[in-house]
């Protein structure tokens, strides 16, 4: 099928994918930074929490040295040996308080200030991250005075440290969780990536190289995906695509088939257009010819002619399988039916019985020729699948047509006694080229009848349930305005 030039402009206009990162790449480059983000979320407390473990050894050792200290004989104690005590902990000074006595147990190299004041009773979580930060940011050798809870009677103990050895600490502590950190950030980052690969972007990159091919050649059935077997959301999404690919191939398969057909019709109508004008001059000439029986068909075979040449040439002016809109109108059902019957020669055929339940009077406001056509095809169909019948069915053999009216609808049924619609050609009864059950037939008739009732208004279907075939046509009035009627009774 050939491009239209809107069609060739939009695939000008197209963005051509950009050769920069893909999925892939985009997925890696995502995941990494997130998990950095993560653990950047678990360091922020765990160098709060190695501060003050840090601060707790210190007052734990302070509270081994406090004992020693003051078991000594008269509180008295060597300079070096409280010198070592000091140095093996960490400090600078220890003291205690009891009661209302504050009592400095040992010293050394005091300073003259004290930079920063903790109280380990007293912290909580948010101080003791800003602290810890406060910590790492400081330069220098700051002094620390760390209290905290006391053995014993004593109400709690200071401890005074350098700040510079815990800092240090804390850095070489920072280094090894950013050393982890990036190893388990890549380690995660790649069993993510290569998850989220198999899982994900393999599965896209098949639908995105399924619907690229597809738009190349949309007309081609080796294009269509091959679903797998996932019961996930991508499973889904490829059972439908291949579904919705199978359509468009056949939808596509069969609008070409209609535009050949089309082209073909377009054709035909136009000699076969002269060829019926010829015979309605023919046929005009046998109007003159005084024999009773030719003056009886010829007034018919003049109307039929005269609907072949419209109909051809309503093909030829519109280009298309549109069909014109009805010109309604309120007919007698009966005369209907009979010209059905001898149009499609059933009156002289002894073969088939043919039963016309007809209410008596009863009108349908529709249009009289394309009325014709719809009850003309169904009529044909159901001639043809008597025809159709084994040889030794005995069945009697039957077309029966009634008519009835229900309030402002008009109700018209064809039936047979044939053997009925095949399962198959249920599935698309009113569909061209698809419900056909004969070998030749082209399934246009019941899609050129729906059509017309639609354009109605009304409705046609298969009733279940019945001997042979029965199709049933609704039509109901049109709504009028009472002022018109009585405009028009009035004109009367």
């Amino acid at each position: 099928m050939a491009l239209t030039d809107d069609q060739a402009t939009a695939q000008k206009q197209r963005p051509k994918p950009s050769p920069r990162l893909g999925l892939s790449g985009k997925l890696l480059l995502l995941t990494i930074p997130l998990v950095m983000i993560a653990g950047l979320l678990i360091y922020v407390p765990a160098i709060a929490n190695f501060r003050m473990n840090r601060l707790n050894d210190r007052l734990a050792a302070a509270n081994t040295a406090a004992l020693v200290l003051d078991a000594a004989p008269s509180g008295l104690v060597p300079d070096s040996l409280a010198r070592q005590i000091l140095t093996s902990i960490g400090a600078r000074a220890v003291a205690i308080k009891l009661g209302q006595q504050r009592r400095l147990l040992a010293s050394a190299d005091l300073p003259a200030a004290i930079d920063h004041d903790v109280d380990m009773r007293t912290m909580t979580v948010w101080s003791a991250i800003v602290d810890a930060f406060e910590i790492m940011l400081e330069h220098g050798d700051q002094t620390i005075r760390v209290v905290g809870p006391a053995p014993g009677q004593a109400q709690f103990i200071e401890v005074v440290i350098d700040e510079k050895p815990l800092r240090q600490a804390m850095y070489r502590f920072s280094r090894n969780v950013l050393v982890v950190a990036l190893l388990i950030a890549g380690l995660t980052a790649g069993l993510v990536y290569l998850a989220l690969h198999y899982l994900f972007v393999r599965p896209m990159r098949r639908l995105t190289a399924s619907l690229v091919g597809f738009h190349e050649n949309p007309e081609s059935s080796a294009r269509i995906i091959v679903p797998s077997q996932r019961g996930d959301e991508i499973g889904v999404a490829e059972r439908e695509l291949s579904d919705m690919q199978r359509d468009l191939v056949s939808m596509l398969h069969q609008k070409s088939r209609l535009a050949a057909l089309g082209l073909a019709v377009s054709k035909i109508n136009h000699d076969l257009r002269n060829l019926l004008a010829s015979s309605q001059l023919l046929s005009d000439q046998l109007a003159s010819v005084p024999d009773p029986r030719v003056q009886r068909f010829a007034p018919k075979l003049l109307r039929s002619l005269e609907r072949a040449i419209a109909f051809c040439q309503s093909t030829l002016s519109y280009g298309r399988a549109q069909e014109a809109a009805p010109d309604r109108r309120v007919i007698m059902v009966e005369p209907a039916v009979a010209e059905v019957r001898e149009s499609a020669g059933l009156a002289t055929d002894v073969s088939i019985t043919w039963i016309s339940a007809i209410e008596r009077g009863l009108t349908i406001d529709a249009d009289p020729d394309q009325l014709f056509r719809v009850l003309l095809n169904l009529v044909r169909n159901a001639a043809q699948a008597l025809e159709s019948r084994p040889a030794g069915d005995g069945g009697a053999q039957q077309i029966r047509i009634t008519g009835r009216r229900e309030g402002t609808v008009a109700i018209i049924e064809v039936s047979d006694t044939g053997p009925g619609v095949p399962t198959k050609a249920r599935e698309h009864l009113f569909e061209a080229f698809q419900t056909s059950g004969r070998p030749g037939g082209s399934g246009l008739g019941l899609a050129i009848a729906a059509e017309l009732i639609r354009a109605h208004g009304g409705h046609i279907h298969l009733v279940e349930g019945t001997i042979g075939a029965t199709f049933r046509i609704s039509i109901p009035d049109r709504p009028v305005e009472l002022l018109s009627i009585r405009s028009e009774r009035a004109r009367a």
